[in-house]
């Protein structure tokens, strides 16, 4: 009888078939985005090779930063952290969208999430329902000072994120009052999955959110349209804050262990 293979048999291996990238190919330190732009920015800046032929993207600089573009929704990033688990990087950096709800969370801002409300279902197959999905404060810390010293990245906002399985809600009116009353000052689709994975999996985790549209108003929610401003305006200054955080942290950076609940 076959032995059944272990969890860093299966990742290692899956690792490579979803990205076409070895295990010793993956830096210590990660990026995560689900936006093809994002990745391919990182790869010309760098001269590296962005790997092509699955369904993930994922490119490794110099410096052992690895960028991967994961796709959308709340499985790919569980999908992601669970492979990653085979490489146990020292930190992973989420550059992702989000949706503002509050005034101050208007487009262009950055979010650096304190927490996210587990709203999209996948986070409950990795823990109980009563875990909060937090990011790492070490690795949140680093960020923060990285954003608090760029005079580009203009203020930014922390607060609780909303991260739902649901992409076409906005014409739903009970679902915008379930988000109002929630007080959350943001939307996505992937965060709270990647601080529970991340927990999970024994992993530093943080998020660092570009506010792309504001759609609980009628004339906010995005479209093919807006979202090309949002990256034209802001997208090259979100990849950058993201790998001097990173690049900085593995050179200057505490020590980030994982310490179970």
């Amino acid at each position: 009888m076959a032995k059944r293979p272990t969890k860093y048999e299966l990742a290692k291996d899956w690792l490579r078939r979803y990205t076409n990238m070895p295990l010793d190919g993956f830096g210590d330190f990660i990026l995560l985005t689900n936006f093809s732009k994002y990745a391919e920015r990182f790869a010309e800046q760098f001269g590296c090779d962005l790997t092509s032929g699955a369904p993930m993207q994922a490119a490794t600089n110099g410096d052992g930063l690895t960028i991967v573009n994961f796709g959308i929704g709340s499985p790919n990033a569980a999908l992601i952290m669970d492979l990653l688990s085979a490489r146990q990087p020292k930190g992973v950096l989420f550059l992702g969208k989000c949706g503002g709800l509050k005034k101050s969370a208007e487009i262009g801002r950055f979010i650096l999430p304190i927490g996210a409300i587990r709203g999209e279902g996948t986070s409950d197959d990795y823990m109980p329902a009563e875990v909060p999905a937090l990011p790492s404060f070490k690795l949140h810390k680093f960020v923060s000072q990285k954003l608090h010293a760029d005079k580009d990245a203009r203020d930014y906002r922390t607060g609780v994120v909303f991260t739902t399985n649901r992409r076409l809600w906005e014409h739903d009116e009970e679902f915008l009052a379930r988000l109002r009353n929630a007080g959350a000052i943001a939307i996505d689709m992937e965060t709270a999955t990647i601080f529970i994975c991340g927990h999970k999996n024994q992993i530093a985790r943080g998020a660092l959110l570009l506010v792309s549209d504001f759609p609980i108003t009628p004339d906010g929610v995005k479209s093919s349209e807006s979202d090309r401003q949002v990256t034209k305006s802001w997208v090259d200054l979100h990849i950058r804050l993201g790998i001097e955080s990173m690049t900085d942290i593995a050179k200057h950076g505490e020590e980030m262990r994982h310490f179970r609940y």
